[in-house]
């Protein structure tokens, strides 16, 4: 399988179509659900929809998209690099299984993302989650994100903590550099 991005403890690789069942693994426990969709993604939507998102993803962006994630050459999740509506501007991602939370991997394949954002010659890196999603937002201010907005979008089926917003953080390449290399 082609590596994408390596760091000291994590591999990146496009998913295949035959990774169904660590999707659908990854995204059977309702706790790694909880600040997404607060239930288990069913496993038809995963064959049917997720992961022919993923791949189609790849054929239109083939430098993004979203990417499994191994340590020590076993599946913990994945990182995402997602196009915007902005040419210039990449939204990061991930989703780990629990196993795997809390060993620095959110944040380390986070900055890894940012940075490699940047070697593609982006300007903007983002990142989206729930305000009250505290551990993922403790992730983007570890990886070098920072806090740029609170909004409110509405939900027809609303998670409990939706009424406190979403958040944005983001940092611009300028911000990144001058922080790597200060």
């Amino acid at each position: 399988m082609a590596t994408y991005l390596e760091t000291d403890r994590l591999t990146l690789r496009r998913f295949t179509p035959a990774d169904v069942e660590l999707l659908v693994a990854l995204d059977s426990d309702p706790e790694v659900m909880r600040f997404l969709t607060g239930q288990p993604t069913p496993r038809d939507e995963i064959e049917n929809v997720v992961l022919p998102d993923i791949l189609k993803v790849y054929a239109e962006h083939p430098q993004l998209g979203t990417f499994a994630a191994e340590a020590d050459g076993v599946f913990i999740g994945w990182f995402g690099m997602q196009p915007t509506t902005d040419a210039r501007t990449v939204g990061v991602g991930y989703r780990l299984l629990r196993a795997a939370w809390g060993k620095g991997y959110a944040t380390e394949g986070t900055r890894s993302l940012i940075a490699h954002a940047f070697s593609l010659g982006m300007e903007r890196v983002e990142a989206d989650t729930m305000a009250v999603n505290h551990r993922s937002r403790a992730v983007m201010r570890r990886s070098g994100l920072r806090f740029l907005k609170i909004y409110h979008e509405h939900f027809d089926d609303p998670l409990p903590g939706t009424e406190f917003g979403e958040v944005q953080y983001g940092v611009d390449r300028a911000t990144w550099e001058a922080e790597q290399h200060g």
